[in-house]
């Protein structure tokens, strides 16, 4: 059986990423677009457009706990991201035929349909589809990082492409978001094989007591799993916070706004290409420096880029800064994945997940993101960098002190063997 496992390991490795690729090359499409699409085609201002994103952050609170659930009960079964993925094929049909008899009902009711919609398919979905493939990464024996390259090459496709097709057709953006989720399903139904004699590496040694709501609950009981979302909540939700409006900041530097938004858009384009290019190696490093110390890694490393963004208003070092970042998201998306499967119980790996990463992070970035707006304009950008940025380097030291170790043979890092 292992010896037929390593002849069709790669067959069986090559459908994950382009299973990251189509789910990732739809949310960089929406989240990139949808704004300027609602503006120019719906007319919506940019409070209607805002209530959108508000409702797509909002419903998630709702959606992903209840899609961590179900993921850890139906473990490799893949019938809820089945689900999304078809959920996602009316992308075009959607914006093409439903939005606008919605819209004739009032902006009100076009934003709410399209939050919850969008909601479902992407702030929601994206737990389930992230545990899917770091499960598969288990019990197929690749790493789960090499998969995930599929979806860092989506978002730079996607800005490449994205733009294009909007000057071409606006609505042509979504109907590229249908191809790339019926490509999605495709994998799903027929690519994605799972290993299922290795079953036992996601669902744990201990198979005795059957996943139930008293089992779920004891994941609030965990000083761990505290200690996790805290994590979450005073980094990567400042992440978010603190590039919300980087670009304002960014276009500062410059005395022509044109010349500012270009030098963004080549700036990204390379931090892209280098988080493409370290995901590569990623993988590696952390099973040689650990999960746990991955994450303190990546929390040191954004401390440093917020905080040198306040105290050193330079354009050359806000540049190599910021292009730091294509070494955090490799850095967080390799080690959260193995830290969870290595600290938890693996039964438990989608609800902590969901929780942690995903919920309390929601959650912080809906109050951090009013907060940081009424900083940016009664204090400016950099006063309000260092604020962010010592809040980062707090969280960082206390997790560096009391975040548990992983078990490196259950987060993959090791085989049993070596161990």
């Amino acid at each position: 059986m292992e010896n037929h496992a390593a002849a069709t390991g790669k067959k069986d490795f090559w459908g994950f990423p382009v299973t990251h690729f189509s789910y990732f090359f739809t949310w960089a499409i929406v989240f990139g677009y949808l704004t300027l699409w609602l503006e120019q085609e719906a007319g919506f201002n940019g409070v209607e457009a805002g209530v959108v994103f508000s409702m797509m952050a909002g419903v998630s609170l709702i959606f992903q706990p209840i899609f961590g659930i179900i993921s850890d009960k139906l473990l490799m079964k893949k019938t809820l991201v089945i689900i999304i993925a078809v959920g996602m094929m009316f992308v075009g049909p959607y914006f093409q035929w439903i939005f606008h008899p919605l819209l004739a009902m009032g902006h009100t009711v076009a934003a709410f349909a399209t939050g919850i919609y969008l909601s479902f398919i992407l702030n929601g979905g994206v737990s389930v589809i992230e545990q899917y493939v770091q499960r598969a990464s288990l019990t197929n024996k690749f790493e789960y990082g090499h998969s995930r390259i599929g979806g860092s090459l989506a978002g730079a496709v996607a800005s490449l492409v994205g733009g294009q097709l909007f000057l071409w057709n606006p609505n042509a953006i979504f109907w590229a978001c249908t191809a790339a989720a019926t490509l999605l399903t495709c994998c799903l139904v027929f690519s994605d094989k799972i290993h299922m004699e290795n079953i036992a590496a996601v669902s744990g040694k201990d198979t005795s007591t059957r996943l139930d709501w008293k089992m779920i609950s004891s994941i609030f009981k965990l000083r761990n799993f505290w200690i996790l979302s805290l994590f979450y909540i005073g980094t990567s939700a400042i992440y978010d916070v603190f590039d919300q409006q980087f670009i304002i900041f960014f276009k500062s530097f410059f005395s022509a706004a044109d010349e500012g938004t270009l030098a963004y858009s080549y700036m990204t384009s390379s931090q892209v290409a280098l988080e493409f290019l370290l995901m590569i190696p990623m993988p590696w490093i952390i099973n040689k420096i650990g999960a746990r110390n991955g994450l303190i890694a990546y929390g040191t490393i954004l401390a440093i880029r917020i905080l040198g963004s306040a105290l050193v208003p330079n354009l050359t070092l806000v540049i190599v800064l910021r292009l730091l970042a294509g070494l955090e998201m490799p850095l967080l998306l390799i080690s959260i994945m193995k830290y969870i499967a290595g600290a938890f119980d693996l039964r438990l790996y989608a609800t902590v997940y969901a929780l942690s990463s995903n919920f309390a992070k929601q959650i912080s970035v809906f109050f951090c993101s009013s907060m940081a707006g009424t900083l940016y304009d009664q204090i400016g950008f950099q006063q309000t960098y260092l604020i962010l940025g010592i809040i980062v380097a707090v969280v960082t030291a206390i997790c560096a002190f009391t975040l548990k170790k992983e078990d490196p043979v259950q987060a993959g890092e090791v085989s049993a063997n070596a161990a």
